[in-house]
């Protein structure tokens, strides 16, 4: 009997970011984050990084979590900065997972609190609080009704993830990048980076680990968020491995999800970050496209 294969999508993703300054900047000092990772549901093919003005220096590596990193240094001045990312990408659907089937929530917490093997050791460290995102009783009050005593695991968050979808409002205009997930949860409105941080700041306050995913959504899906960068979030089952679920869009990412890292919040893996000497005020635009693509005959 031959084997029926995934469902499975070329993407072709274009990020560009393009900041103009109001003064001359003389050096910067930047990373990147930008080139989706190969393993999960995906394979990366292709990655290209152009960057101007051209980098003095430029040195590519692999963050704590994994996640490519280029660093780069531009020593001459400028009052323009561009950094643009061309990625193809294939996304594979996997095999639904029956949310009946994972253990009860509290024998996750458990197993992940006593951290005997090497996939619940790794997991303990995504159940404390990180930079962006401080656990709180009223996060754990928030979470509770979605799980009940002995309820299974990916049910519940399920479920949460259904409440914050529901209960919160998309706005761009709501909150930045540095709005702290508290303020998040009082207003109930905020972006995808914020209705991840509410999940993730609620499943750590039951002591269940969480961690933050940056990446895409496909350009033209009707999902919410798919105009810029997304973000979303993992939850850790034992024999199950970290499971994604997207608040923003109340959905379970599949093959229109592009994912390029992840960390304990959007502090580990912002697109770019870096510090410029000079600069005054700046415009930052950003502009993004995830689309399909036939693939080549010797990538097929």
């Amino acid at each position: 009997m031959s084997k029926v294969s995934a469902p499975s999508m070329m993407l072709r993703v274009i990020h560009s970011t393009t900041y103009s300054y109001g003064e001359t900047v003389s050096i910067c000092h930047t990373e990147a984050r930008l080139a989706p990772r190969s393993e999960r549901g995906q394979t990366l093919f292709d990655h290209q990084l152009v960057i101007e003005p051209e980098p003095g220096s430029s040195v590519a590596h692999k963050d704590y979590f994994g996640n490519a990193v280029t660093t780069f240094t531009i020593d001459e001045p400028h009052e323009v900065l561009r950094v643009t990312a061309q990625s193809l990408v294939e996304t594979r659907d996997t095999e639904a997972i029956h949310p009946k089937l994972t253990p009860p929530w509290e024998q996750v917490r458990e197993a992940v609190r006593h951290h005997e093997n090497e996939q619940t050791f790794d997991a303990y460290q995504f159940v404390f609080e990180s930079p962006r995102v401080m656990p709180a009783t009223e996060f754990a009050n928030y979470a509770k009704p979605s799980f009940a005593a002995q309820r299974p695991l990916l049910e519940g968050a399920l479920d949460l993830c259904h409440r914050i979808f529901g209960d919160f409002k998309y706005n761009r205009e709501a909150t930045t990048v540095r709005t702290p997930v508290a303020e998040a949860f009082h207003s109930r409105e905020g972006v995808c980076q914020d209705f991840s941080h509410v999940m993730i700041a609620c499943l750590r306050s039951l002591g269940l680990p969480a961690r933050y995913v940056s990446g895409y959504l496909r350009t033209g899906d009707n999902g919410i968020g798919a105009h810029a960068s997304h973000a979303w979030l993992s939850i850790f089952c034992p024999g199950f491995g970290w499971l994604d679920l997207d608040p923003t869009n109340d959905v379970i990412p599949g093959i229109s999800h592009v994912t390029l890292g992840w960390g304990r919040d959007y502090s580990d893996v912002p697109p770019l970050q870096g510090v410029a000497l000079g600069g005054a005020d700046q415009v930052i635009e950003v502009e993004v496209s995830v689309t399909p693509e036939e693939p080549a005959a010797d990538l097929a």
